[in-house]
């Protein structure tokens, strides 16, 4: 959530999270919706210091069902999928495209072929900053201007 969301402490939690209230929003009368509100930061060069925290909220109110740092772990592996559907969906395909196939069987042929590409892209980025730990859209622009002229360096 937005860092200015003001989420006050209701009840404190044994894993370091806590319970707050949420208006229902604009427009949607209703109670207030209680949500866990999972607090932490990340050290990471990227970040400047004195950043705010990251504020994941949730309706899995139960720490021992759903512990806060497994779910402060399972959001960043959410934002993965996320970037890697927007790589295919935005990037890839190009924004507002509808897939050109008519038929079911060609529509399955065609997203298998954005997956391939997907996944040929991602291994030359592999490829290209693993052993040196580069930086990986340097790096990979790099390969990939090397491996364009060359036959597949990657196996469907």
């Amino acid at each position: 959530t937005k860092s200015n969301t003001v989420l006050p402490v209701t009840t404190s939690l044994e894993d370091g999270s806590y319970l707050s209230a949420l208006r229902p929003p604009k427009g949607n009368p209703g109670k207030l919706i209680t949500v866990r509100v999972i607090e932490y930061t990340l050290s990471h060069p990227s970040r400047t210091k004195g950043e705010a925290p990251i504020r994941l909220i949730t309706t899995l109110l139960d720490p021992a069902q759903a512990p806060a740092l497994e779910l402060a772990a399972l959001y960043g592996e959410r934002w993965e999928e996320e970037s890697a559907f927007d790589e295919l969906k935005t990037h890839q395909r190009g924004a507002g495209r509808v897939l050109r196939s008519k038929s079911p069987d060609m529509v399955t042929q065609e997203i298998y072929a954005h997956l391939l590409v997907y996944y040929a892209i991602r291994a030359l980025i592999n490829a290209a900053v693993e052993p040196q730990e580069l930086d990986p859209f340097l790096a990979s622009l790099r390969v990939i201007r090397r491996q364009v002229t060359d036959q597949a360096a990657f196996s469907p």
